[in-house]
């Protein structure tokens, strides 16, 4: 360990005072404090310490452990033995636990950790290796390695030092950050003040936008590897955010501080861009998980914790406001009040979100790869999940643990072949294969639109949504498939959580359980969720049990091959095999009765869908008098009487309009070819912005709008105007 002589012979080798070193020193005491501290923070329970010891073989070994199995999908089971040691250390510094300085207890920890020493247990995943072994072995040396053989803490110091800056995992993303802190965890143990202050600095680096690569990009969406597959929730949040701001709490007020405007970006990331993709911002968003969707949830979805904020609010106040909103929906003391949408221009991922319900629309284009791979098994069925994937959530918990009986090729939202089993695994992540993938919002409102061209099927269609205060509509047009199989859009497919109601034929009637085609529906109720059809249509209804196997949808080991029940709820459109241009319409209408559903779909709620073409899918919500058009090719649209919008080149639109006139434009190019978009306006508006100028036709009474669109790293995000 570095003396506290020889950093005294460094500072005054440097000119510095010695008091530089007892002052660095001292940082080192409070950060080291703060780490086990933090470590300490686990709730011991004696009896599960029991339960541990009683599993522990002679040699110090843990029955249940198949140690032989290294292989990616038997998921490691052997971490289980370094952190069942961790567990055992806690209780021995536990004052309030029996086992608080256990002798007996000690033993054991040494015969488990001799144990592992004397194998070194090495996984197929580098995962295993570089974080998960090194991670559980150095919180076992900071809670208890002082008091533990020098020879076995000797030992263990390669197994720990895995996790190194030149570890093929510690490439730039959220996997740089846990090994560094892991690194620097044991350098903290170890005394090595140098080496800790450069692994502080490199950790303190990697908050910064990597737009194109590995990490944060401009539109706070993360990518954690090249095929640009949205990972914000999972290594962006835990491994990224979270790990980050995890060191910046402990370093807080050391010499060792986070430049502030570091920890600002990291809020800027937390609200801008990990929030508003859950539910309300407190709980997980299921349309951004990825391969891990498979996993059996072991709990109803809980709040997040307020932990992570509470941490970056010790060294900032920076959007305070918002932060403390967040906790306090985390801790059940407010209701949730926002209402936003957002575009993930970098991810092709659309956030929506009002008061009463949060739902999504996640994409790929020509510019990022489907899906994530399904690495050491889970994911297996995940083909078709950014095909247009619409999930709508009103509490959080809609599709708790529905995946093990949940039909992968009716995924909501969704477009799909109806294959009689999906590809292989290996089959999952493909290239997308158009461009024209894009959203158009003001931070309020907005729509999305998806030239969708399955990379797994003969398959193409135009998709687009269009979201609104209380409703939001999805359009289909242009539906054409090369399969003798039948194709089918799923409106929702979720857990059936009360009765299904309907007006069919003019008469509202409940839904007896099965499964059924249903012609001339008006409308259809289920668990305070209304779907219109503008025009009486012909669907496909179930609401019944559905069983299936959680080992039937991973190749990972060890998993349970029970067959399980869950009601559940599906309605979809059947487009029949090999449609030439088949089309579909339909409004979905979050938290609403049954009564108010029946009394406002009498006029569709003011929605007039303006057109559903291959040229042009446009909606109008008259209340709001809000327009939102998606030109697939130049063309123009009257939008109400006397008002006509022509757009020069593929692209969106949203116009807001007041008394006739228009207030607001806002324009977007999902293609990200154009550097400006021309839009002629019925109107004379002699107005001009930073971004946009406008030329009158005085003759024809219309206004040009030359438009400029945001380039580079904001190519796709949209263009907003004000019209004076």
């Amino acid at each position: 360990m570095m003396s506290l002589l020889r950093c005294l012979l460094m500072a005054l080798s440097t000119l510095l005072l010695p008091s530089f070193c007892l002052a660095q020193q001292n940082d080192i005491k409070i950060i080291k404090e703060r780490v086990v501290a933090d470590l300490m923070t686990t709730k011991i329970d004696d009896s599960t310490v029991e339960a541990i010891l009683a599993r522990m073989n002679e040699d110090g070994s843990f029955k249940g452990i198949n140690y032989d199995d290294l292989s990616r999908t038997a998921s490691y089971p052997h971490g289980g033995h370094t952190r069942d040691l961790v567990y055992m250390a806690k209780a021995y510094k536990t004052k309030t636990s029996r086992y608080y300085r256990s002798k007996p207890l000690t033993a054991a920890i040494e015969k488990g950790l001799s144990f592992w020493v004397k194998h070194d247990f090495v996984g197929d995943n580098w995962h295993d290796n570089q974080i998960t072994t090194p991670t559980n072995l150095g919180n076992l040396m900071l809670v208890i390695g002082d008091e533990l053989p020098k020879d076995l803490v000797t030992k263990a110091q390669p197994m720990i030092g895995r996790a190194n800056m030149n570890a093929s995992g510690a490439r730039p993303s959220g996997d740089r950050i846990v090994i560094a802190g892991i690194l620097a965890k044991n350098l903290l143990f170890l005394g090595d003040y140098r080496e800790f202050d450069t692994i502080i600095k490199i950790i303190e680096g990697e908050l910064k936008f990597a737009t194109g690569e590995r990490g944060m990009q401009h539109d706070y969406s993360f990518h954690h590897r090249v095929d640009r597959v949205n990972n914000t929730s999972s290594y962006g949040y835990g491994k990224y955010a979270n790990a980050y701001g995890e060191w910046s709490y402990y370093v807080s007020g050391t010499k060792y501080a986070f430049n502030k405007e570091k920890i600002n970006q990291l809020v800027d990331y937390y609200l801008d861009g990990i929030y508003k993709q859950m539910v309300y911002g407190v709980y997980e968003d299921i349309s951004v998980k990825n391969r891990s969707i498979t996993h059996r949830a072991a709990t109803q979805p809980q709040p997040y914790s307020t932990l992570e904020i509470e941490r970056v609010l010790v060294s900032t106040d920076y959007r305070k406001n918002e932060l403390e909103e967040i906790i306090r929906l985390r801790k059940g003391e407010a209701k949730p009040s926002a209402s936003f949408a957002k575009f993930f221009w970098q991810t092709e991922h659309f956030v929506f979100q009002r008061p009463h319900f949060y739902t999504t629309v996640r994409m790929f284009s020509s510019r990022n790869r489907n899906m994530e791979e399904p690495y050491n098994g889970p994911g297996k069925t995940t083909h078709h999940r950014a095909d247009g994937t619409n999930y709508l959530m009103l509490k959080g918990d809609e599709y708790h643990n529905i995946w093990a009986v949940y039909d992968w090729q009716k995924i909501s939202g969704t477009t799909i072949v109806q294959k009689p089993q999906l590809p292989g695994p290996d089959a999952i992540q493909k290239d997308g294969l158009t461009d024209f993938v894009g959203a158009v919002t003001d931070g309020l409102y907005g729509a999305v639109v998806f030239d969708f061209k399955s990379p797994h099927d003969p398959l193409e269609a135009k998709k687009a949504w269009f979201f609104f205060d209380e409703e939001y509509v999805a359009l289909g047009t242009d539906i054409k498939s090369k399969s003798n199989l039948p194709v089918a859009t799923t409106l929702n497919q979720v857990l059936m959580r009360s009765d299904v109601h309907m007006m069919q034929d003019g008469t509202r009637q409940s839904v007896p359980k099965g499964s059924r085609p249903l012609q001339n529906v008006k409308w259809v109720h289920h668990d305070k969720v209304g779907y219109i059809f503008p025009q009486p249509a012909s669907v496909h209804l179930s609401n019944q049990a559905e069983t299936g196997r959680w080992s039937a949808i991973t190749d990972q080991k060890n998993i349970s091959n029970e067959l399980v029940s869950e009601e559940v709820f599906s309605l979809w459109f059947d487009h029949g095999a090999k449609p030439g241009g088949a089309s579909y319409q339909y409004i979905v209408v979050p938290n609403v009765t049954e009564q108010v559903l029946h009394e406002t779909s009498q006029n569709n709620r003011s929605i007039e869908i303006l057109s559903n073409t291959p040229a042009l899918q446009a909606v109008k919500q008259g209340q709001l008098g809000i327009a939102q058009l998606a030109f697939h090719e130049a063309g123009a649209i009257d939008i109400e009487k006397g008002v006509n919008v022509r757009m020069d080149s593929p692209g969106m639109v949203m116009l807001k309009m007041q008394g006739g006139r228009l207030s607001e434009l806002t324009l977007a190019d999902p293609s990200r070819k154009l550097s400006r978009i021309l839009l002629s306006v019925s109107g004379v508006y002699k107005a001009q912005g930073e971004n946009f100028r406008t030329l009158v036709d005085e003759n024809q009474k219309s206004t040009l709008f030359i438009v400029d669109l945001p380039q580079g790293v904001y190519l796709g995000k949209s263009a907003q105007l004000k019209i004076n």
